[in-house]
Protein backbone atom coordinates (compact mmCIF):
# COMPACT_ATOMS: atom_id res chain seq x y z
CA UNK A 1 0.00 0.00 0.00
CA UNK A 2 1.44 3.40 -1.32
CA UNK A 3 1.81 5.96 1.50
CA UNK A 4 0.29 9.43 1.49
CA UNK A 5 0.22 12.66 3.01
CA UNK A 6 -3.08 12.23 5.90
CA UNK A 7 -4.97 14.80 4.56
CA UNK A 8 -6.14 12.92 1.79
CA UNK A 9 -7.85 10.05 3.49
CA UNK A 10 -9.35 7.26 1.61
CA UNK A 11 -11.45 9.57 -0.30
CA UNK A 12 -11.28 8.20 -4.07
CA UNK A 13 -11.64 12.04 -5.56
CA UNK A 14 -8.98 13.22 -2.78
CA UNK A 15 -6.69 10.30 -3.54
CA UNK A 16 -6.80 10.95 -7.26
CA UNK A 17 -5.73 14.79 -6.55
CA UNK A 18 -3.20 13.62 -4.31
CA UNK A 19 -1.59 11.21 -6.38
CA UNK A 20 -1.86 12.98 -9.76
CA UNK A 21 -2.24 16.66 -9.59
CA UNK A 22 -1.02 18.45 -6.00
CA UNK A 23 2.28 19.12 -5.89
CA UNK A 24 3.00 18.60 -9.29
CA UNK A 25 4.60 21.65 -11.43
CA UNK A 26 2.42 23.14 -13.65
CA UNK A 27 3.00 25.69 -16.72
CA UNK A 28 -0.39 25.75 -18.31
CA UNK A 29 -1.76 29.12 -18.16
CA UNK A 30 -5.31 28.10 -18.42
CA UNK A 31 -4.69 25.24 -15.62
CA UNK A 32 -3.10 27.85 -13.55
CA UNK A 33 -6.11 30.41 -13.58
CA UNK A 34 -8.33 27.34 -12.95
CA UNK A 35 -6.30 26.68 -9.68
CA UNK A 36 -6.06 30.69 -8.83
CA UNK A 37 -10.32 30.25 -9.27
CA UNK A 38 -10.54 26.96 -7.28
CA UNK A 39 -8.58 28.47 -4.82
CA UNK A 40 -10.12 31.84 -4.37
CA UNK A 41 -13.36 29.73 -4.27
CA UNK A 42 -12.32 27.26 -1.30
CA UNK A 43 -11.93 30.16 0.77
CA UNK A 44 -13.54 29.21 4.30
CA UNK A 45 -15.03 25.57 3.01
CA UNK A 46 -12.94 22.72 2.74
CA UNK A 47 -11.12 21.48 -1.08
CA UNK A 48 -12.55 18.71 -1.44
CA UNK A 49 -16.25 20.26 -1.06
CA UNK A 50 -14.49 21.97 -4.19
CA UNK A 51 -12.82 19.18 -5.89
CA UNK A 52 -16.43 17.80 -6.00
CA UNK A 53 -18.03 20.60 -7.52
CA UNK A 54 -14.58 21.48 -9.61
CA UNK A 55 -16.29 19.54 -13.27
CA UNK A 56 -19.45 22.10 -12.19
CA UNK A 57 -17.10 24.53 -12.36
CA UNK A 58 -15.75 23.94 -15.46
CA UNK A 59 -18.85 24.22 -16.92
CA UNK A 60 -20.13 26.81 -15.66
CA UNK A 61 -16.81 29.12 -16.19
CA UNK A 62 -16.75 28.47 -19.52
CA UNK A 63 -13.78 25.65 -18.96
CA UNK A 64 -12.12 28.19 -17.28
CA UNK A 65 -11.59 30.72 -20.68
CA UNK A 66 -10.29 33.78 -19.43
CA UNK A 67 -10.99 35.99 -22.05
CA UNK A 68 -14.88 34.53 -21.68
CA UNK A 69 -15.00 34.99 -18.46
CA UNK A 70 -13.47 38.66 -18.55
CA UNK A 71 -16.02 39.60 -20.34
CA UNK A 72 -19.21 38.23 -18.24
CA UNK A 73 -21.66 40.73 -17.42
CA UNK A 74 -25.00 40.66 -15.16
CA UNK A 75 -26.48 37.86 -17.03
CA UNK A 76 -23.43 35.61 -16.38
CA UNK A 77 -23.45 36.77 -12.89
CA UNK A 78 -27.01 36.11 -12.22
CA UNK A 79 -26.97 32.23 -13.90
CA UNK A 80 -24.10 31.75 -11.94
CA UNK A 81 -25.56 32.47 -8.54
CA UNK A 82 -28.33 30.28 -9.64
CA UNK A 83 -26.30 27.74 -10.32
CA UNK A 84 -26.31 24.70 -7.69
CA UNK A 85 -23.24 23.09 -8.89
CA UNK A 86 -20.55 25.81 -7.63
CA UNK A 87 -20.26 28.13 -4.22
CA UNK A 88 -23.06 30.72 -5.14
CA UNK A 89 -21.58 33.24 -3.23
CA UNK A 90 -21.56 37.20 -4.58
CA UNK A 91 -18.30 38.36 -3.72
CA UNK A 92 -16.21 35.21 -5.10
CA UNK A 93 -18.47 35.29 -8.04
CA UNK A 94 -17.37 38.80 -8.61
CA UNK A 95 -13.62 38.21 -8.14
CA UNK A 96 -13.52 35.23 -10.44
CA UNK A 97 -14.59 38.05 -13.21
CA UNK A 98 -12.13 40.16 -12.11
CA UNK A 99 -9.68 37.79 -11.15
CA UNK A 100 -10.13 36.52 -15.33
CA UNK A 101 -9.60 40.83 -16.33
CA UNK A 102 -6.32 40.91 -13.59
CA UNK A 103 -5.10 37.62 -15.17
CA UNK A 104 -5.40 38.90 -18.64
CA UNK A 105 -3.82 42.33 -17.71
CA UNK A 106 -0.99 40.66 -15.95
CA UNK A 107 -0.34 37.77 -18.74
CA UNK A 108 0.11 41.29 -20.96
CA UNK A 109 2.41 42.52 -19.05
CA UNK A 110 4.98 39.56 -18.76
CA UNK A 111 3.90 37.17 -21.85
CA UNK A 112 2.33 34.56 -19.36
CA UNK A 113 0.79 34.00 -16.04
CA UNK A 114 2.97 31.08 -15.92
CA UNK A 115 6.47 33.13 -16.15
CA UNK A 116 4.78 35.37 -12.97
CA UNK A 117 4.35 32.75 -10.54
CA UNK A 118 7.18 31.23 -11.40
CA UNK A 119 9.51 34.05 -11.05
CA UNK A 120 8.53 33.99 -7.22
CA UNK A 121 10.52 30.56 -6.64
CA UNK A 122 13.10 31.41 -9.24
CA UNK A 123 11.78 28.94 -11.61
CA UNK A 124 12.46 25.90 -8.97
CA UNK A 125 9.90 24.50 -7.05
CA UNK A 126 10.16 24.33 -3.24
CA UNK A 127 11.72 21.21 -1.49
CA UNK A 128 10.16 21.15 1.90
CA UNK A 129 10.57 18.35 3.77
CA UNK A 130 7.87 18.16 6.47
CA UNK A 131 7.96 15.13 8.38
CA UNK A 132 3.69 15.66 9.86
CA UNK A 133 0.82 17.54 9.12
CA UNK A 134 1.35 19.62 11.72
CA UNK A 135 4.34 21.17 10.32
CA UNK A 136 2.86 21.84 7.30
CA UNK A 137 2.57 26.13 6.84
CA UNK A 138 -0.40 27.96 6.49
CA UNK A 139 1.60 30.67 4.87
CA UNK A 140 5.27 31.70 4.06
CA UNK A 141 7.41 34.83 2.98
CA UNK A 142 7.07 33.87 -0.60
CA UNK A 143 2.77 33.68 0.15
CA UNK A 144 3.35 36.77 1.28
CA UNK A 145 4.93 38.34 -1.69
CA UNK A 146 2.54 36.47 -3.74
CA UNK A 147 -0.60 37.64 -2.10
CA UNK A 148 1.13 41.29 -2.09
CA UNK A 149 1.78 41.82 -5.50
CA UNK A 150 -1.52 40.27 -6.65
CA UNK A 151 -3.59 42.58 -4.54
CA UNK A 152 -1.75 45.22 -5.76
CA UNK A 153 -2.75 44.44 -9.10
CA UNK A 154 -6.32 44.19 -8.06
CA UNK A 155 -7.12 40.87 -7.64
CA UNK A 156 -9.17 39.71 -5.23
CA UNK A 157 -9.41 36.56 -2.86
CA UNK A 158 -5.93 36.15 -2.63
CA UNK A 159 -5.30 36.46 0.87
CA UNK A 160 -1.19 34.81 1.60
CA UNK A 161 -3.05 31.42 2.93
CA UNK A 162 -5.14 31.12 -0.51
CA UNK A 163 -1.84 31.84 -2.25
CA UNK A 164 0.36 29.35 -0.43
CA UNK A 165 -2.62 26.43 -1.14
CA UNK A 166 -2.52 27.67 -4.61
CA UNK A 167 1.57 27.32 -4.96
CA UNK A 168 0.76 23.82 -3.23
CA UNK A 169 -1.52 22.75 -5.59
CA UNK A 170 0.75 24.03 -8.72
CA UNK A 171 3.88 22.78 -7.64
CA UNK A 172 5.62 26.08 -6.56
CA UNK A 173 6.28 24.31 -3.29
CA UNK A 174 6.31 20.32 -3.04
CA UNK A 175 5.07 19.58 0.31
CA UNK A 176 3.98 16.39 0.69
CA UNK A 177 5.01 15.21 3.93
CA UNK A 178 8.83 13.15 3.40
CA UNK A 179 7.14 9.61 4.04
CA UNK A 180 4.36 10.21 1.29
CA UNK A 181 5.25 8.10 -2.00
CA UNK A 182 5.01 11.63 -3.76
CA UNK A 183 7.77 13.60 -2.19
CA UNK A 184 10.60 11.64 -3.36
CA UNK A 185 8.89 11.34 -7.17
CA UNK A 186 8.47 15.38 -7.70
CA UNK A 187 11.65 16.17 -5.67
CA UNK A 188 13.54 13.67 -7.70
CA UNK A 189 12.32 15.34 -11.06
CA UNK A 190 13.05 18.89 -10.71
CA UNK A 191 16.95 18.37 -9.38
Amino acid sequence: MKQRCGWCGNDPIYVAYHDHEWGVPQHDDSMLFEFLILEGAQAGLSWITILRKRENYRRAFDAFDAEKIARYGDSDVARLLGDAGIVRNRLKVAAAINNAQRFLDLREERGSFDAYLWDFVDGMPVQNTWRTMVELPATSTISDALSKDLKRRRFKFVGSTICYSLMQAVGLVNDHLVDCHRHQQLGASHK
